[in-house]
């Protein structure tokens, strides 16, 4: 019934179409997004999430910026640092693992990433989340 309820929500509510929903059903879009998903700390090129998906690197960009208003490189970002944020508040893991566990060779460059995407440097959101728990 739940499942009825959000689909008959999502097919009537246009702001949702523009996001999630459409991302979702579409096929290209799934194909690369499970696969970011499911290796994250892959060295991903521009190419690489096209080629899982079956298609160009132009398509893909094309259909996921009309889906979801981003790129994939922004979508895999996005993914890291989500991933790595939760890291940094329930672990005690240092920065160069979660930084390599993220795809990052260079520690500089997590840090610089983690702080443009959670607008807070790593340690400080460690113990900013520390804090509030």
């Amino acid at each position: 019934m739940l499942a009825c309820a959000l689909r008959s929500w999502f097919d009537h509510d246009t702001d949702c179409e523009s996001t999630l929903w459409r991302a979702l059903r579409d096929p290209v879009i799934v194909a690369a997004v499970t696969a970011i998903r499911h290796d994250p700390s892959y060295p991903w090129t521009a190419t690489t999430p096209a080629r899982k998906a079956s298609v160009s690197r132009t398509t893909l960009n094309r259909r996921f910026e009309m889906a979801t208003g981003e790129g994939p490189g922004a979508y895999l970002t996005q993914w890291r640092m989500n991933l790595a944020a939760r890291r940094r508040r329930d672990t005690d893991d240092p920065i160069e693992r979660i930084a390599a566990d993220s795809g990052y060779n260079s520690v500089y460059a997590f840090h610089r990433a983690f702080r443009c995407e959670m607008s807070v440097p790593p340690a400080r959101f460690r113990r900013a989340a520390r804090t509030t728990a």
